[in-house]
């Protein structure tokens, strides 16, 4: 896990989910199984959440590949998510281009970074994952 990952990791959990670099967004740790290695992984994610449904945005900010971790959830999509202060089981969904490109444009909305993403993945679509609780 890269230091910056490590450092937001040890912030969020020490300020109740909350890191300052990221003001008042919403943020998910995913605790993901790697597809090969099968290792536990900690990614934090700035999330979209709309009363009880939650989604993330697999970016990679506006990379033209996906993030390692989008492969590791479809292979392994039952995980743990850390949110605020609780930790939930979920079993993620990827949701189709269609209905994935409408929560983009629903997370550009709120932060505009998220519209400036999918316009320099292309043509790349940005996979986005819904976390049903368990």
């Amino acid at each position: 896990m890269s230091d910056w990952n490590t450092q937001v990791i040890n912030e969020f959990r020490a300020n109740g989910g909350k890191v300052e670099q990221f003001g008042e967004a919403p943020l998910v740790i995913l605790h993901t199984i790697g597809a090969k290695s099968g290792a536990l992984r900690e990614i934090p994610l700035v999330a979209h959440v709309d009363g009880d449904a939650m989604h993330v945005f697999a970016s990679k900010g506006g990379a033209t590949s996906n993030p390692d971790w989008a492969h590791n959830l479809r292979a392994n999509p039952e995980i743990d998510v850390e949110y605020l202060t609780e930790t939930f089981r979920a079993n993620v969904v990827e949701l189709d281009a269609a209905a994935g490109d409408e929560k983009l444009s629903a997370q550009a909305e709120l932060m505009p970074m998220f519209a400036e993403y999918r316009e320099s993945a292309k043509p790349r679509v940005i996979p986005v994952f819904r976390l049903d609780r368990i």
